[in-house]
């Protein structure tokens, strides 16, 4: 029997990436899932393989499609246990001296729209039916940016640090009832996508030049992480019988980038 047995979870952005490992992983444990991502065609490719997941088409920025994923998921499951807010999208490092202003502000409106506009969405979409769970539980996706500089641009560290203080703030108002915690990967080999804002819609992590010896070079532990390798701390999380204590936890899931200590400075931008 699995950890998750019984248990039905919302997975955004749960089509690809991170999101779509943790879905997988979270079907092993014994749970029932549905997903909410943005994408057709990763939806389409993902029901091939799960003819019998409840996938909804829908933008996670926009409360009524986050309505709509909750209700899906309590209509074929009868009710739910979890929310994972895990949809995200990247700036590829744009730095605040060399993007222009216009941009910049464009840039901040879709990436905070997403990642965490959609994360506060979700968890008041789907609040309702996780209060009547017997131990509901909310998990969000964040970075080593949520922790660390350079593990993105300006406005996409920004707005993990952002999401690092919803958790703490919903772990306070939600309890004694919900649980509410976070997984931060550092650098994964996935198809993260970023900022159409940016010119990035169709760039993904997979398209950065050495960006498996980029991970390598800037994690303790010397590994390149693929997005099955952040699924357990999800398990942990979302897991009454082991994690019944834990809120307002960041689980660090980076290859010990938290304890690199001091390194060479890599670039910088020229003023």
């Amino acid at each position: 029997m699995g950890w998750l047995e019984g248990r039905v979870a919302l997975v955004t952005g749960g089509a690809s990436g991170i999101g779509r490992a943790v879905v997988e992983r979270f079907l092993a444990e014994g749970a029932r899932v549905a997903v909410l991502d943005s994408s057709g065609k990763n939806i389409a490719a993902m029901q091939g393989h799960f003819p019998d997941l409840v996938m909804v088409e829908g933008d996670v920025s926009s409360f009524e499609d986050n309505e709509r994923a909750v209700a899906a998921a309590v209509e074929a499951h009868g009710g739910l246990d979890t929310f994972i807010g895990n949809a995200g999208i990247f700036d590829y490092f744009a730095p605040v001296a060399t993007t222009p202003g216009a941009t910049l502000a464009s840039s901040f409106d879709e990436i905070f729209a997403v990642n965490v506009k959609g994360y506060l969405l979700g968890v008041k979409a789907a609040l309702p039916a996780l209060l009547e769970s017997t131990s509901p539980s909310i998990v969000f996706t964040l970075s080593n940016g949520a922790f660390l500089p350079a593990g993105g641009g300006t406005v996409y560290t920004a707005s993990k640090h952002a999401a690092v203080g919803l958790i703490r703030q919903l772990a306070y108002e939600l309890a004694p009832r919900v649980r509410v915690n976070g997984v931060a990967p550092g650098g994964t080999l996935t198809d993260l996508r970023g900022a159409s804002s940016l010119g990035h819609a169709e760039t993904s992590l997979l398209d950065v030049p050495d960006f498996p010896d980029l991970v390598r070079a800037t994690n303790p532990l010397g590994i390149v992480q693929q997005a099955a390798d952040h699924t357990g701390p999800y398990v942990l999380l979302a897991s009454p019988e082991n994690a019944a204590a834990v809120t307002g936890v960041v689980i660090n899931s980076d290859g010990g980038m938290q304890v690199r200590g001091l390194a060479q400075a890599a670039g910088g931008t020229d003023l």
